[in-house]
């Protein structure tokens, strides 16, 4: 006689088996009855041991909870029993939810959609490319908190002078400042910025000390009003560079 199978759905966990218990026998999920619940899944459990599948250990933790929780119901005071049936009814309320939620997500998922044989190549330019007229650019200008301007002549030349002011870079005063402190023992301050009358070239050497500073080359004194060279530092580049040297012999 030929043996009888059944193909069985594959479950995520034991919510997933009784959520899909409740929707294919139209329980509640507000209000579960938990005999007719139990009777279910006890059957599907049955099913999956004639397939011989492996259950994981939370699908017989389910089973224990469930028929707890009807076997409570049972005694006098069923309190206990229903406040453990309103934790299930919660987890399952919320696993319903995510799963839902899940669905939405995978269905505006469109990556696997997309195909690109190789990179793309998008050629752009850092200029600002928009237009706006006078009025507009007056009123942000005045909005930024700077000298307030009445015309748009007044406005272009403002616009002119921030435009031709030469930028700085770091590593030009930082080449400067090296040259400074390796023809003397320390430098003050007031000598360093005596000739710099520029905003950029300003900033561009105050960021210059905070480098030098942060990677050893200079040190600043306690008192903050000079910089002088780091000796410790040529010290050990020296014997950095004389450990790299290789040995007498050595192939």
């Amino acid at each position: 006689m030929q043996k009888i199978s059944f193909k069985l759905e594959v479950f995520e966990g034991p919510m997933d088996v009784l959520l899909s218990l409740i929707a294919k026998h139209k329980l509640n999920i507000y209000d579960i009855e938990i005999s007719s619940l139990l009777d279910q899944y006890l059957e599907y459990l049955e099913q999956c041991r004639q397939q011989d599948l492996e259950l994981a250990g939370e699908f017989l933790e389910m089973a224990a909870r469930l028929i707890y929780i009807k076997t409570a119901s049972l005694l006098p005071r069923p309190e206990a029993a229903e406040k453990e049936k309103q934790a299930l009814q919660g987890a399952l309320i919320e696993y319903a939810l995510c799963k839902q939620a899940a669905q939405t997500l995978k269905e505006q998922f469109i990556g696997d959609r997309i195909f690109c044989r190789k990179a793309m190549k998008i050629k752009f330019s850092g200029a600002y490319g928009r237009t706006h007229k006078s009025d507009v650019l007056l009123y942000a200008w005045n909005r930024m908190g700077q000298k307030h301007l009445q015309s748009d002549d007044q406005l272009k030349g403002s616009l002119q002078r921030v435009v031709s002011q030469p930028v700085v870079s770091v590593m030009s005063k930082v080449v400067y400042l090296m040259r400074k402190v390796w023809s003397g023992e320390h430098v003050y301050f007031g000598t360093l910025y005596h000739d710099i009358r520029e905003r950029s070239a300003r900033v561009a050497l105050f960021l210059a000390v905070l480098e030098l500073t942060k990677h050893g080359r200079i040190g600043i004194s306690e008192d903050g009003t000079y910089v002088y060279r780091r000796t410790d530092y040529l010290l050990k580049r020296k014997r950095k560079n004389q450990n790299n040297l290789p040995q007498e012999g050595a192939i």
